[in-house]
This record gives C-alpha cells, sequence and structure tokens, in this order.
C-alpha cells in the first residue's frame, strides 16, 4: 500500500559524550607536551604537570553567544553533511542516501541562518534531482542496482513524504520573504497546490495530512505519520493559496492529535506521546496501530511532534498546541526522576530501550521550552549545549545526520531563533 517510508536508524549507546572526555584528552595531551618541554630543558618535575593538567582540566570552555554556538553547528553541518559542488545532504548512517527529509532540514537551516548561496544550490539540486512532474518531491535518491545514482524506485523511493514536501514549500516561502527573490515564492506555488491535491485526504469527511502520495487511493485506511503535521506551515500556505481550506487543515489537524492522544492503540493505556505512526479509518476517522516496523511507539519520528507544536505556540499562540504539550508531562517526569530521556517510549510511557538519542532532546524541546522552562534550560544546558566545543567551534563528539539535525532544531527554538520569516508578507 505505500513504498513505506523509511524508519529512523537507531542511535549507538555510545552517543555524545562531549565535556569531560574532551577535557581529559586535552589534559593528557598537555602532560606529553610539558613532558617533552620539561625532559628537553633536563628537568621533569612531577609536581608541575600534575598542577598544569588539572589547571586545563578544570578550564571552562571559552564564552560564545548564542547565535554563534548556532553558526558554528551550521557550517559543521555544511562540512560533515553536504556534498562538495552540489549541496546534497548526505545521510552516510544509510549509506550515503538523500532524502526529500534531508534537503528540506538543509534548506530550513539555510534560511534561518540566512545562508543565501547554500539554500540556492540545495533547492537546485532538489529540483534537479527529487523533483516529479507534480511538483512533489521523491524521497529516496542512491545508488540503484544498475549501479548508478537516481531516485531508488525499487525500494519505493519515487513517492512522496508530505513533511518534507510541506517543509520545503515553507523554506521557499521564507526564502523569497527574506531575500526579496519572487523564483522562490513562484517555486513554492505549485508545490503547495499539489501537497492539497495529492497528500492531504478526505478522512471521515475532514482533511488530513496523509504520509504520502499514495494513501489518496487507498479507499478503506489512511496511513499518518503524526511527526508531519505541521500547522504553522498550514496557515502559510493559507496566506498564498485561497483555493484550499488549509485553516480547516489546521482545526482538524489539532482534532486528529486531541483524539489520538488518548487511544492506547495495541498498548493498555496511552502516556499521553504521539505515536510514530497509525492508520486512521477513511470512513470513520478511527485509530489503529500500523505493523511492527511502522510502530505506535514514541521514538525517532514521534520526536519532532513536540516541536512542530511549540513552533504553532510560538509563531501564533496556538492554544491547543500548548494543551497537547501539557499532556506530554512524561517527559518532565522521566527528566525530574531519572535525569535522563530514553531514545524510545512505548506507547505505555515506558522506556523501551536504556540508551539515549541526541535528537530526542532536540525534539522535546518543544515540551520543555513551553510547559517547564525551568527544566528545559536544565535539558539544553545538560544534553544539548554540550555537543558543542566552545574552544574549537566544532562538535565534542560526531553526530549523525538526524541527530545534527534536530540537536539544532531544539537548540534553535530553545534560543528563540525560528522567527516565523514569512510574517512580514501577509
Amino acid at each position: 500500500m505505500t513504498g513505506m517510508l523509511r524508519e529512523q536508524e537507531a542511535v549507538p549507546a555510545d552517543g555524545p559524550q562531549p565535556g569531560p572526555r574532551r577535557r581529559g584528552r586535552l589534559a593528557a595531551l598537555v602532560a606529553l607536551v610539558l613532558a617533552v618541554v620539561l625532559g628537553v630543558a633536563g628537568t621533569v618535575y612531577a609536581d608541575d604537570i600534575t598542577d598544569a593538567v588539572a589547571t586545563v582540566a578544570a578550564d571552562e570552555p571559552r564564552a560564545v553567544s548564542d547565535r554563534t554556538v548556532l553558526d558554528d553547528l551550521w557550517r559543521v553541518y555544511t562540512e560533515n553533511y553536504l556534498e562538495e559542488g552540489t549541496n546534497r545532504t548526505l545521510d552516510p548512517q544509510s549509506g550515503g542516501i538523500t532524502t526529500s527529509e534531508g534537503q528540506s532540514y538543509t534548506m530550513l537551516r539555510a534560511v534561518w541562518s540566512d545562508d543565501l548561496q547554500t539554500f540556492t544550490d540545495s533547492w537546485q539540486w532538489t529540483k534537479d534531482n527529487l523533483q516529479r512532474a507534480d511538483s512533489l518531491m521523491s524521497w529516496r535518491f542512491g545508488p540503484r542496482s544498475d549501479g548508478s545514482y537516481g531516485v531508488q524506485e525499487e525500494l519505493g523511493g519515487d513517492n512522496t513524504a508530505s513533511d518534507a514536501d510541506a517543509d520545503i514549500a515553507l523554506a521557499l516561502l521564507m526564502a523569497y520573504s527574506r531575500w526579496k527573490q519572487d523564483v522562490f515564492l513562484y517555486d513554492a506555488l505549485p508545490i503547495i497546490d499539489s501537497i492539497w491535491t495529492e497528500e492531504v485526504v478526505a478522512v471521515a469527511g475532514e482533511p488530513v495530512l496523509a504520509a504520502n502520495d499514495l494513501e489518496q487511493f487507498d479507499t478503506e485506511r489512511v496511513l499518518v505519520n503524526p511527526s508531519y503535521f505541521a500547522p504553522y506551515a498550514y496557515r502559510v500556505f493559507a496566506a498564498v493559496d485561497l483555493e484550499h481550506d488549509w485553516p480547516g487543515l489546521v482545526d482538524n489537524t489539532y482534532e486528529v492529535l486531541e483524539a489520538l492522544e488518548d487511544q492506547p492503540l495495541d498498548a493498555a493505556r496511552s502516556a499521553g506521546l504521539p505515536p510514530d505512526w497509525v492508520f486512521m479509518d477513511r470512513e470513520t476517522g478511527a485509530f489503529s496501530p500500523v505493523s511492527d516496523t511502522l510502530t505506535t511507539r514514541f521514538s525517532y519520528d514521534a520526536l519532532r511532534l513536540p516541536w512542530r507544536l511549540a513552533l504553532d505556540a510560538r509563531w501564533h499562540d496556538e492554544e491547543r498546541a500548548v494543551a497537547l504539550l501539557e499532556r506530554q508531562s512524561l517527559l518532565a517526569e522521566e527528566w525530574t526522576s531519572r535525569g535522563e530521556l530514553a531514545a524510545v517510549y512505548g506507547r505505555d510511557g515506558t522506556p523501551v530501550v536504556d540508551y539515549e538519542a541526541p535528537a530526542m532532546y532536540g525534539g522535546a524541546m518543544g515540551y520543555f521550552t513551553v510547559v517547564e522552562p525551568d527544566l528545559a534550560e536544565e535539558v539544553y544546558t545538560e544534553e544539548l549545549l554540550p555537543v558543542y566545543d566552545a574552544d574549537t567551534g566544532n562538535l565534542a563528539e560526531q553526530l549523525g545526520y538526524y541527530d545534527s539535525n534536530w540537536v539544532w532544531f531544539g537548540m534553535a527554538l530553545h534560543l528563540d531563533a525560528l522567527p516565523d520569516l514569512t510574517v512580514t508578507e501577509r
């Protein structure tokens, strides 16, 4: 029924352990250098070396501005994950493929970072390699069975991912507003039109954003990924597309999320966290679980929804977004009782794995920033900021493509660095 969009790769248990490990290596290096220098001089004093090492190990990192942190992380991302010469966004953890999601993240970050060149190059590559005749994007590009590179049709790569299409359209509208280049507006309009005609489907008579363009052909049930819902973007689309009921999609998106929050699905109860995937009955709107691989867990897909809700709350003072976030209080309970968040939670709120994921903290910042601002500062300081090495302007430890994006999105949200750049045009 679908080309089954990818499930995010698991984050290794030995994820970033920034500050102390970096300081330890630096201290060891200082010890070695001092030993060599003092050895050459003929006077090696153990106490001198010990004191020097202790001083370096206790040294605080260089103080930098919030904007510098975000800009440095953006630079590091462009160096590590954008193909030189094309700005194609690479996912090394998945064999160097490119997804429409990855292109959308790069475009969003570029426009928020005021990086016109990267934005233009990334969008040009997307148009040349992913955009279909209906203006939507094929979702997966990479090596094919014949040895060539292109859209991986044998893996359903020519299907769409509706979140990426919406994110790309929003990025184009913000780029038009920021840089005053009409071409970005003209490129956005047909995408917005096709999102409505190809990816928004009627469920129980009301509009719902489906996971992809194939769902429109299923008369019985529709595959939905709640983390694809972006009501803040639909409000922007409404300003440039008067032919479709984008305000109605905003309202029904919240109705769907409100109804879904308390559904136990395949568990004994719901903990109030959104599921990664769910089916909706086309006639009644009833929810049901999908499969063992497209699960009802709160993990690498669903972690994005708190961030998206927080953006709608911040841009539009949306009380329904705040109410939904308040029901995700398990995140605060986990943080205050265990001092960490698991990378994956079951539908009933039980941790499913015993490791953490940087992306989880980035997405969960949507909840913390809106509902628990004091805890948000703790999470930012203890989990997100330490991935950045202020002394070098680089990552303290290597992050995967997905973690790198969601750490940045979470940090930028917390620092109030994600403005609605289209507001001056409306």
